[in-house]
């Protein structure tokens, strides 16, 4: 397995990374070894995939559950 040494870390960065460590009950290397993880490896979902997922949480919302002026009220939330 390689090393890799990382120079030069901003102080808030390392704090949020020493934090978030320990908020996970994991040490900084496997921490970072996490995140670079999740970040270089995750895998997106494809536009089928996505639509898929929405048909899936849409079947779950009773038919009449939302009406029209629901959305509309919803979209001009907070508009002036």
């Amino acid at each position: 397995m390689t090393s890799l040494t990382i120079k030069n870390i901003p102080d808030p960065l390392y704090q949020e990374l020493k934090r978030t460590a320990r908020a996970h009950r994991r040490s900084i290397n496997n921490e970072v070894i996490v995140l670079l993880e999740e970040k270089l490896l995750a895998k997106g979902r494809t536009p089928d995939e996505w639509i898929a997922a929405a048909r899936k949480i849409r079947s779950k919302i009773p038919a009449g559950a939302i009406t029209e002026e629901d959305i509309e009220n919803t979209i001009n939330e907070g508009r002036p």
